[in-house]
């Protein structure tokens, strides 16, 4: 680690020692918190529970800018000072990119990825990510849980973060002969996607009666099989809007068949919250809010926005500050906040 980096992390430590407090997550014990750092269309959701533990999905772009904001956020909002457990959903330079750098910074306990095999269908990732420095290295596969502590409280609920799907593959359906998927009559086809993207991992994250979606980048057809014939997802309370905004993705059958109350968009300035994504989104009849990093700025006159007060960044990348959104989730589960700390936005909303 050179001077200037080390530097830097030393700073990020003492500020977060001094932040006031209430910038930051709920006491240990009490919410679970989520944050959608900004790396500018890439994707970094960073989780932290109720018993302090850190989850990272995702590491935004290679260079220091984006592991530098994703420091930021750990250390001032939450007051942590390790990624206990790093999950890459697959690799693109926009989801593994940073995580090289980022182990530079801050220790790191166990990375989840796809592992390397015969059957990739791309390039591997650099080798400075292959031998990046960790406590432990995992391939995840469906049905794995993240082994995540409980808080030494009897009244505090336990969390439950679970893989749905990785590499093509997902979980077996509750039941044999469970009920198929009404929504599915409803899929059209579109062409398949042979990158890595459709390898993606898929996470379900559960806290009381809340539940949030991160697919990662899956593509449209993939979706379909995620909950088709049966919908092995159930309803979730927070979508993460999947690939950016993209529309190799976002399926309306997937959407229809999770039921988010709440999406949340990790675009760019000119990347990602496409038209017919923007389109399927709004007319999902469960969905009250939809949160977007950035303003779309696209010069291509394909602009689709929500209101200002509903989007975290409103300039070009050039002179982007990096806000984040903030999701916080009640002690009971019963209900939780999405929160621009920069802006002043809060809006309050009941789990399923």
């Amino acid at each position: 680690m050179n001077f200037d980096r080390t530097l830097i992390v030393f700073s990020y430590f003492v500020l977060a020692l001094a932040a006031d407090s209430g910038a930051r997550a709920g006491p240990r014990g009490e919410s679970l918190d989520i944050y959608w750092v900004d790396v500018e269309g890439g994707a970094a959701t960073l989780i932290v529970t109720p018993g302090g533990e850190s989850v990272l999905l995702d590491t935004g772009n290679p260079g220091s800018r984006d592991p530098d904001r994703i420091v930021r956020v750990l250390t001032r909002q939450a007051g942590l000072r390790k990624i206990d457990h790093l999950i890459v959903t697959h690799y693109h330079s926009d989801h593994y990119g940073g995580a090289s750098t980022l182990a530079t910074m801050l220790p790191i306990g166990t990375l989840y990825d796809n592992g390397i095999t015969d059957d990739m269908p791309e390039p591997a990732p650099e080798e400075s990510y292959l031998n990046l420095a960790c406590e432990d290295r995992r391939t995840i596969v469906p049905g794995d849980r993240v082994p995540l502590k409980s808080p030494n409280r009897g009244d505090t609920l336990d969390v439950s973060l679970v893989c749905l799907g990785a590499r093509r593959k997902y979980v077996t359906p509750d039941g044999d002969n469970g009920p198929i998927n009404e929504f599915c009559a409803l899929h059209q086809p579109k062409d398949r996607d042979g990158t890595d993207n459709a390898r993606s991992v898929v996470m379900l994250l559960k806290f009381g009666d809340f539940e949030f979606f991160d697919g990662g980048d899956l593509t449209w057809n993939e979706e379909y099989r995620l909950v088709c014939p049966q919908n092995r997802v159930g309803s979730v309370d927070v979508y993460q809007v999947t690939h950016h905004g993209l529309d190799s993705s976002n399926n309306p059958v997937a959407l229809r068949s999770l039921r988010p109350t709440v999406a949340i968009m990790n675009n760019g300035a000119t990347k990602g919250c496409l038209p017919e994504v923007f389109a399927n989104l709004t007319q999902t009849e469960s969905v009250e809010a939809i949160y977007q990093v950035h303003k779309n700025l696209r010069p291509d006159g394909a602009v689709n926005n929500v209101p200002d007060e509903y989007i975290a960044n409103h300039e070009d990348e050039t002179q982007c500050r990096g806000n984040f959104i903030h999701l916080s989730v009640d002690p009971s589960g019963d209900s939780y906040t999405v929160a621009i700390p920069a802006h002043g936005h809060k809006r309050k909303f009941k789990s399923k």
